[in-house]
């Protein structure tokens, strides 16, 4: 059933370039409840029936039907009482960390000006910053969530993969598409996790910390860093354990390679007829990906999918049932809106040695924002076993509460 007769024209105003032309619509909530007078954007992969998904690119919006079904976490937050403010900026087809769109434009990142937002949830997270809504979904894969997070100052969560419904959201790889949302106070943030986040027995007790991950980042994370360990270890009664992740000769470039295969080459089978039959146009480096996807053969996929499993095992094997990890969310700040292709992707590499992990094991990180000592968000990370979203978040609130 269309929810078009519910809408109105968006009573906000768009200050970030964050909404998308066919995305400035307003629809209420269809209930009082725990979210009742909270507003929330909506990452254009999420369909609302009755309004079109553009998934980043004209191309797409102008090659699929109206959706005639909405996502449930949609109906979900509307039932809890929050109402949707539209719909935002994504990065094309979300395959990209930069938050930069070649058809709709760079949303403004107001917690550091001059700066991209981050990507794919682009719109999300620069919505949330400029205070412009109370929370927005998005959708992280490859970090698309954690990275803007990071960027903009704000709090983020990738979930624990499957844990919330990815119906009726345009996919990407689906073995590491999840679903989430980003907030700008930890008690918005509580408040919707409180709602869409199944309760959980976690309790931790072991703090993990890796130092190559910490050296994958800048130094402006350091302070930060050693302030979430340490707010850890009071509030856990526990000291931080130094563990290293990776095995013998095997290096994080090497599981970021075999998470790009695995995902490209699901990419592929999922939108490669529609690329091949469409020739939509992409920025330079989404092409060269789509490019990329396009040559991976089922034999490569087969050998970077075994990879996956065996790294996905390591992982979760390393946090058991009780642990956590402290990590950097991204590996530097934010880049500047004019900085060049190689140093974006230097970034962008080196960052996806750090978000690669929850990636491919299929579970749950949380951002909490800090600013480094210019002022410039940098955001630490709470990754947690399968399942224990909900426990991770209210320890990083608990954390952020300290003096």
């Amino acid at each position: 059933m269309s929810d078009r007769s519910d809408a109105s024209p968006m009573n906000i105003q768009d200050t970030v370039g964050a909404w998308v032309p066919h995305g400035k619509f307003t629809l209420p909530a269809t209930a009082t409840g725990p979210l009742t007078g909270l507003s929330f954007a909506v990452k254009d992969l999420y369909h609302i029936a009755g309004h079109p998904t553009g998934a980043g690119n004209p191309t797409w919006l102008a090659t699929h039907d109206i959706p005639a079904s909405t996502s449930p976490l949609v109906d979900q937050l509307r039932a809890a009482g929050a109402s949707v403010a539209g719909k935002v900026i994504t990065d094309e087809l979300a395959y990209s960390l930069n938050g930069d769109n070649m058809h709709y434009g760079t949303p403004v990142n107001v917690n550091a000006p001059g700066r991209v937002t981050g990507g794919s949830s682009s719109g999300s997270a620069a919505a949330v910053a400029a205070k412009l809504c109370d929370f927005a979904l998005g959708t992280d894969t490859g970090g698309s969530i954690r990275v803007p997070a990071s960027y903009c100052g704000v709090w983020g969560l990738r979930t624990t993969h499957d844990l919330l419904s990815r119906e009726q959201v345009v996919p990407l790889h689906t073995s590491f598409d999840t679903m989430g949302w980003l907030a700008h106070d930890p008690q918005t943030f509580l408040r919707v996790a409180e709602v869409l986040l199944p309760a959980t027995p976690f309790q931790p007790r072991r703090i993990l910390k890796s130092r190559a991950i910490w050296d994958l980042a800048t130094t402006d994370f350091t302070i930060a860093l050693n302030d979430v360990l340490k707010k850890a270890e009071s509030i856990l009664h526990s000291s931080a354990q130094e563990i290293s992740l990776t095995g013998p000769d095997e290096t994080f470039e090497q599981w970021r390679q075999a998470y790009v295969a695995h995902g490209a080459y699901e990419a592929w089978q999922l939108h490669g007829d529609w690329i091949q039959a469409h020739q939509p146009t992409f920025s330079a480096p989404i092409a060269g990906r789509w490019l990329a996807a396009q040559r991976i053969s089922s034999a490569e996929a087969s050998i970077a999918i075994q990879n996956t499993k065996r790294i996905r095992q390591q992982i979760r094997d390393a946090l058991g049932q009780d642990g956590i990890m402290i990590l950097p969310s991204a590996a530097g700040t934010a880049p500047i809106l004019q900085a060049t292709g190689a140093d974006v992707d230097a970034l962008r590499m080196r960052t996806m040695h750090i978000t690669c992990i929850a990636g491919i094991a299929g579970i749950c990180q949380v951002n909490i924002p800090y600013r480094n000592a210019e002022g410039l968000p940098v955001g630490v990370s709470i990754m947690g076993p399968a399942g224990s979203d909900l426990a991770i978040i209210r320890l990083a609130t608990e954390i952020a509460s300290l003096a």
